[in-house]
C-alpha cells in the first residue's frame, strides 16, 4: 500500500471536539493532562494528522475516559472501493 499523499484527505474522522465538549474539556486542559502540545492535538482534532503514537493514543482515550473507536471514526459514507 503506498502512503497517502501530501494533500490526499482521509477517510479517518477524529471526533475529539465532540468528546471535548461532552466532558467540558478545553483542548489546552487536555494537552496538559496527555502531556502532548496543544498544536499537535490541533492537528488531530482538525483532521490533518497523519500520524498518532500509539502512547499518545492510549493516553488521550484514558483522560477522555473513551475507547479508540469513539475517537477516531470513518467518515460516513466512504470506506473501502474495492
Amino acid at each position: 500500500m503506498a502512503p497517502a499523499e501530501p494533500d490526499e484527505a482521509t477517510d479517518i474522522h477524529c471526533r475529539l471536539d465532540e468528546l471535548l465538549a461532552d466532558r467540558g474539556m478545553t483542548l489546552t486542559r487536555l494537552a496538559e493532562l496527555v502531556g502532548v502540545s496543544v498544536v499537535n492535538l490541533s492537528v488531530l482534532k482538525n483532521d490533518r494528522a497523519r500520524a498518532i503514537r500509539f502512547s499518545t493514543l492510549q493516553a488521550v482515550c484514558e483522560v477522555l475516559d473513551c475507547e479508540i473507536g469513539e475517537l477516531l471514526v470513518l467518515r460516513p459514507g466512504r470506506g473501502p472501493t474495492t
